[in-house]
C-alpha cells in the first residue's frame, strides 16, 4: 500500500499537512525542516518547488519562493537533498534521513517541463516522493499525455476544487485524482484570511458527494480554531502560509517548528 493511501486508511480525521518552501530560509535547511515537522507532529509534508511566477501562492509563500531561488534552490538541488531520506539512521537529526511520512512535491508545469517530465517522475520516485500537485496542468493534458507518467513512476496526482468548481467537474476530478482532493476553502491565494466557518456549506457539499478521495482543505489555515473547523467536514487540513510566516520571523527550524505544531495540535 502507498504511503498516501495508508495514512488515510490508518487515521480517518485530524489529518496535519504542512507546506514548507524547498530551500527557505537557508539553501541547506530542506532536510531541517522536514525532520522538524515529522518529530513534531505533521501527518504529510507538501514540499513547495520555488517558481518566480506561481498562480496560486499569495504574498508569503512568494516571498519564501524568492528567497529559495536567490539562494540557489532549483528541482535538481531539491532532488539531490533529498536522496537518502527514506534511509533511516541510528541517529537521526537534521539531514541524517529518516522521513517516513508522506512527501507531496507542490509546484508548476513550467520548470518541471524545463527539467523533463518523464525525467522529473523518475527522479521524485527514486528518492520516495509520493505524489504531485501541479495546480497548472489542465485535467485533459493530464488525461491524455502525463497520467501514465505519473501512474507508471507510482505517484499520486493530487487536483485542486474550489468553492466554485462544478459538482460535473469535482466527480470528474475525483476520477482522475489519487491520493487525495485539495479543497481549496476560497477562491483566493494561499495566505487569505477568510474565515474557514463561512465556507460550512462548502465542505457539506463537499462531504454529501460521497467521493472516493479523502479530502483535505487548504489556503487560509492558521491556527488551532481553523484547523479544527477545516477538520469538521474533511479528513483535515493543509497549513502553508502561517508556518513560511513562523519560519521567516525566526532563525531556529527545530524550535520554531515544535512551538508552531504545538499551538496547532496541542
Amino acid at each position: 500500500m502507498k504511503r498516501i493511501e495508508k495514512l488515510f486508511s490508518e487515521k480517518k480525521k485530524n489529518i496535519l499537512n504542512i507546506y514548507c518552501t524547498a530551500g527557505f530560509p537557508q539553501l541547506q535547511s530542506t532536510l531541517q525542516v522536514l525532520n522538524a515537522l515529522q518529530e513534531n507532529g505533521a501527518d504529510l509534508i507538501e514540499i513547495g518547488m520555488p517558481y518566480s511566477d506561481p498562480l496560486a501562492d499569495g504574498e508569503v509563500i512568494q516571498a519564501s519562493s524568492s528567497v529559495a531561488l536567490n539562494n540557489g534552490m532549483t528541482i535538481a538541488k531539491l532532488f539531490e537533498q533529498l536522496k537518502g531520506i527514506r534511509h533511516f539512521s541510528s541517529t537521526p537529526g537534521p539531514g541524517q534521513g529518516g522521513i517516513n511520512v508522506p512527501l507531496i512535491l507542490m509546484g508548476y508545469m513550467n520548470p518541471v517541463m524545463q527539467y523533463g517530465i518523464e525525467k522529473f517522475c523518475a527522479d521524485a520516485e527514486a528518492v520516495g516522493i509520493d505524489g504531485i500537485i501541479l495546480p497548472d496542468l489542465p485535467i485533459y493534458e493530464f488525461e491524455t499525455l502525463y497520467k501514465i507518467l505519473f501512474e507508471k513512476h507510482n505517484l499520486n496526482f493530487i487536483f485542486l476544487v474550489t468553492p466554485e468548481t462544478s459538482e460535473t467537474r469535482i466527480r470528474q476530478i475525483d476520477t482522475l485524482s489519487s491520493g487525495f482532493i485539495y479543497a481549496v476553502s476560497s477562491s483566493a491565494t494561499t495566505g487569505n484570511n477568510k474565515p474557514i466557518e463561512a465556507q460550512e456549506e462548502y465542505f457539506k457539499k463537499l462531504q454529501n458527494m460521497q467521493l472516493k478521495n479523502p479530502l483535505l482543505v487548504g489556503f487560509g489555515i492558521n491556527s488551532k480554531q481553523t484547523f479544527k473547523a477545516a477538520c469538521a467536514y474533511t479528513n483535515g487540513a493543509i497549513i502553508g502560509s502561517a508556518y513560511i510566516k513562523a519560519l521567516q520571523n525566526n532563525t531556529n527550524v527545530a524550535v520554531t517548528t515544535k512551538n508552531f505544531l504545538n499551538n496547532i495540535l496541542g
